[in-house]
């Protein structure tokens, strides 16, 4: 299975796009091809049983793309039962009343497709990469799970130690992720996003049966889920075989609206250090609590994502120019903006020293680059280009269906629509400079801050 961390890098970028957009022209002059709606028409319906389902064809490659997100990830956990949505992740794996524990696997390694699944915050998504004449079977498996799972003692022991042990060796024995899991619990003084989608082993270790039968029963209905199937397929083929499968499931209780705690002013610079004998490079990041697009008022998020990706979304970004290119102090620097949640989230900058030069010394690089952009803005130029390349990257996605998928999917399993997505292109042309100033200045506060330091078990300092 896929961990929280390594999906969340591999696909931030691809949960920030669209593709909708007219035949734009670029900075540069460059005019991409057209991409109207009618060009790459995506259907979205509801079943009987409340189950969403979007379509989003793609004729140049007979494969497809099958996910089902349920609406339930580690923030929605209830207290002290940290883990049980990755833990149930690995348990939908395991035997129903109609198919054998494996079997599911084994079909579609017989036919060369591909599957996982991975949990975050605010969903758990389960996907498969088959030739189109297998979607009716992905189907069909994907429906049967959803409600006949058989859960003994025996299969909780086994994949439980499972989970434990897949903790130890990817948080335990990494100390990066040891480090981001403190700076989340100090970032997030009241959220539940400050504890690991993983669990606390001291949690983990308690899950149970019963847990996991009450978080089953509550969570894994067709009412709380969201279909995506993209690839060679056509609306009419998929509804057809939606209802056929899914379409028998039995709607299950309306659940409460997902309210949570919801995070206090915050006033106070806090620092998090780690310092490990299995590092050579020492790093920090620094992380402020900003609005998502499910949060913010409107066009905060946009400016957010601009900021981002002005300041450190690349090699032409300020800081990568600034740092590793004309001071060659970093061996990296960025920012990055997770703008995809269902409550608020967090604007990231990190950086790591090359040579001698120190951390102390690419940490101030990073704060007076925050603090130009906030005192200064940008300037319109680099912010078209910006765009620009938002809107390039917009229509590479389109050659991926998983991305495609991996946009819709979790932009509809954190409060949005269709048209959020299809939209999201004209709104980002809207975004002034004075905007994405506003927001900078609005939520870059050092004062208000959260730096994670990564240090050499001998540097005491950074």
């Amino acid at each position: 299975m896929t961990s929280r961390v390594e999906w969340l890098r591999a696909t931030l970028l691809a949960t920030s796009l669209a593709f909708t957009m007219t035949g734009p022209a670029l900075a540069d002059g460059t005019v991409l091809p057209n991409t109207t709606p009618n060009a790459f028409k995506v259907t979205d319906f509801l079943l009987d049983n409340g189950m969403e389902v979007v379509v989003i064809p793609d004729h140049r490659a007979p494969i497809v793309t099958h996910m089902v997100w349920y609406k339930i990830g580690s923030a929605d956990e209830p207290p002290g039962k940290s883990g049980i949505a990755h833990f149930f992740e690995h348990l939908m794996f395991k035997a129903t009343t109609h198919h054998a524990a494996g079997e599911f696997d084994r079909a579609i390694s017989d036919i060369g497709g591909s599957n996982n699944a991975f949990t975050s915050y605010d969903y758990t998504a389960f996907h498969e990469t088959v030739a189109p004449s297998a979607l009716e079977l992905m189907m069909s498996f994907e429906a049967d799970r959803m409600r006949n799972l058989i859960l003994t003692d025996d299969v909780i022991k086994t994949e439980r130690d499972v989970i434990l042990e897949e903790r130890r060796s990817r948080i335990d024995n990494n100390p990066e992720a040891v480090l981001d899991e403190e700076v989340d619990a100090t970032l997030w003084q009241n959220q539940p996003y400050r504890i690991p989608v993983i669990g606390w082993m001291q949690e983990m270790e308690q899950l149970n049966r019963t847990d996991a039968t009450a978080f089953y029963d509550k969570y894994y209905r067709p009412n709380n889920a969201v279909l995506i199937v993209a690839g060679d397929v056509e609306p009419d083929t998929v509804r057809a075989l939606a209802e056929k499968t899914y379409g028998k499931v039995a709607r299950g209780p309306d659940l409460p609206p997902r309210i949570r705690p919801v995070e206090p002013e915050q006033n106070t610079k806090r620092t998090v250090t780690l310092s490990d004998a299995r590092v050579s490079v020492p790093n920090f990041s620094t992380q402020w609590v900003v609005p998502s697009y499910h949060s913010g008022k409107p066009g905060e998020a946009e400016a957010l994502d601009l900021l981002a990706e002005i300041l450190g979304g690349g090699n032409r970004s300020r800081l990568y120019q600034a740092l590793v290119v004309q001071q060659g102090i970093a061996s990296n620097a960025g920012a990055y903006f997770q703008g995809t949640m269902l409550d608020d989230t967090n604007f990231t900058v990190y950086g790591a020293p090359r040579g001698d030069a120190k951390l102390a010394d690419v940490e101030a690089a990073v704060d007076a680059e925050v603090a130009r952009i906030v005192r200064d803005g940008v300037t319109p130029a680099e912010l078209e280009k910006a765009k620009d390349r938002y809107v390039r990257s917009m229509i590479f996605a389109r050659d991926k269906q998983d991305s495609m998928a991996n946009i819709y999917g979790s932009t509809l399993a954190t409060g949005g629509n269709v048209q959020d997505v299809q939209q999201w292109p004209d709104r980002i042309r809207k975004v002034t400079a004075d905007e994405v100033k506003a927001v900078a200045a609005r939520y870059l506060v050092l004062d208000r801050s959260t730096t994670g330091y990564l240090l050499p078990q001998q540097q005491v300092g950074n």
